[in-house]
């Protein structure tokens, strides 16, 4: 270790884009002290990166920061579906999906809701809160190098403006630092994978008349097939503002100086069918589309979230919304241990639950995207049955040591949701009254492990508050019913035991992320010993 040190942390994060900014927004409301830094002078500036899932947005609600997103992306909150169209004035039109939520399944499902929040939008919510829970937020700032030992990681970060370098130590690093991570190359992990699927430019451009001509048709994204002007079409404010994605194709010879302001004119004009229309190119941006995933998720105190873990397939989002996920999995676990009350054997279940997600989650971006055909994907889509969205987006599942008895049969994602507490799976949402306000389950989960037990499961209520006084873990125990002492009480006619899966006299232990560790169907014949061998399990105390 070096002897001079200039600043000391819990937690580095190399990269501030969407994945380390949330890293440090979910960190924060656990009171974890961290330094974020990214390269980069400021947040993204491009439109990209725009659809929050609903798993997403439970994380985001819980952090606190749902509303503000929301308002960040209200512009963009009528727009919902997917068109194929050959060009916006053409006959040929197909809604490949009209809206998100039909019939309002979701309500029932989540408290929150899908997101269309362009990253650019969303990143300065993130940065604000961030810093407002004390984040150390650092821009122009490069990692230059790390090197670890038993106790910790000793980094050189470097100033790009002023040249100046500073020693930091930390207990963990965390690499937030995109596809092509220095740190997950400096740790010589490989990655599995198909490789590069298709490129595009991504030009942002104006143009008044346009929305005009796309009318009352509010889509997320057009697919458009015009062979002289294939690609995508995004709006960025139904008005004057618009993105549109064009393939381009680097293995034939094609540079990215070939698309001039001239060419994304005409690309433009012969995608919408509007051959005078009038386009101001402002901004162009080279994006790859691949499916890779890290052979390990870290190596000793260094972990990988996000792209530098793995890169998926743009469409349905799913990239974005897992490496949120990864920083959400990942920074629940480094609090735990830094604050004594879980075993480092903890951290080790981050890469046994999230890579599994993330391998099954970028095969299922891949053959969504040549289900919809998207423009410079040159694949034939595949005939075998694929898990519905909902599977993916909220039905994924954990099988590892901070799991008990876990139901996944190996599968990460089920071809079917299931809205049940099932071991290993997300904890279902309920609407709930404690001390007169309504909240959901979801709502409970989030700072410390929760013990949930039916009205006749006393015993199990009782049995959670000695172990956790004994063991030294917060856990927080609620009796949920419509008795003098039950602390929760669920919506008029909800059943809180069947869906959990439990009895009158079950139990059910969430996690801090909402993921169950176990269950009890009904009371057990020594619920104290019990506890404590679950407890002991999840948090690696054993």
């Amino acid at each position: 270790m070096t002897s001079q040190v200039d600043d000391r942390v819990p937690v580095l994060i190399a990269g501030g884009s969407l994945v380390g900014l949330s890293a440090s927004l979910f960190l924060g409301r656990l009171g974890v002290e961290h330094l974020v830094v990214e390269r980069h002078a400021r947040t993204s500036h491009h439109p990209r990166g725009r659809g929050n899932n609903v798993r997403t947005m439970e994380l985001y609600r819980t952090a606190g920061v749902e509303q503000q997103i929301r308002q960040a992306a209200s512009v963009l909150a009528e727009n919902h579906g997917i068109l194929q169209a050959d060009t916006l004035t053409g006959a040929d039109q197909e809604w490949l999906f009209k809206e998100i939520d039909p019939g309002g399944t979701l309500s029932r499902l989540s408290p929150s809701g899908w997101c269309l929040c362009s990253q650019n939008d969303l990143e300065p919510v993130l940065l604000r809160c961030a810093r407002e829970l004390g984040g150390q937020v650092r821009f122009g700032t490069e990692l230059d190098s790390f090197e670890q030992d038993g106790d910790g990681v000793t980094a050189q970060v470097r100033d790009r403006e002023s040249g100046e370098v500073r020693t930091v130590r930390a207990d963990y690093l965390i690499a937030a630092d995109g596809p092509r991570s220095p740190v997950r190359e400096r740790l010589g992990i490989g990655r599995t994978g198909q490789g590069d699927l298709f490129h595009n430019v991504s030009i942002t451009f104006r143009a008044k008349r346009l929305a005009d001509v796309v009318g009352e048709r509010r889509f997320i994204v057009c697919y458009l097939t015009n062979p002289e002007g294939a690609g995508a079409l995004l709006p960025v404010d139904n008005e004057q503002h618009w993105v549109f994605h064009a393939p381009w194709h680097p293995d034939r010879g094609e540079e990215l100086a070939d698309f001039t302001d001239e060419r994304c004119v005409a690309l433009i004009r012969a995608a919408t069918g509007v051959p005078e229309l009038e386009v101001e190119v402002t901004g162009k941006a080279p994006w790859h589309a691949a499916e890779r995933v890290a052979e390990r998720y870290g190596a000793g105190r260094v972990f990988l979230a996000g792209d530098s873990a793995h890169e998926m397939s743009p469409t349905g989002a799913f990239g974005s919304n897992t490496g949120i996920q990864d920083a959400h999995n990942l920074a629940w676990k480094l609090a735990a241990v830094l604050r004594g009350w879980a075993g480092p054997g903890l951290l080790e279940t981050y890469d046994a639950e999230r890579r599994p997600v993330a391998l099954a989650t970028g095969a299922r971006a891949s053959a969504r995207s040549a289900e919809h055909r998207h423009p410079g994907y040159e694949v034939t889509p595949g005939t075998g049955r694929q898990a519905g969205m909902m599977a993916v987006v909220l039905g994924y599942r954990y099988a590892s040591t901070a799991v008990v008895d876990s139901t996944s049969d190996g599968s990460p994602i089920p071809q079917d949701f299931r809205p049940i507490a099932e071991p290993g799976g997300r904890a279902p949402h309920l609407w709930l009254r404690r001390d007169g306000a309504a909240l959901s389950t979801l709502d409970l989960y989030e700072t410390s492990p929760v013990l949930l037990s039916g009205p006749e499961g006393g015993a199990w209520h009782e049995a959670g508050q000695r172990v956790a006084e004994r063991l030294g873990i917060p856990l927080a125990c609620y009796r949920v019913g419509h008795g003098e002492r039950d602390e929760l009480l669920p919506e008029e006619g909800a059943d809180w035991a069947k869906l959990h899966g439990v009895a009158g006299d079950g139990a059910v232990l969430v996690r801090p992320d909402g993921f169950v560790a176990w269950r009890a169907r009904s009371m057990a014949a020594e619920p104290e010993q019990l506890l404590t061998r679950v407890l002991e399990q999840v948090f690696s105390r054993a």
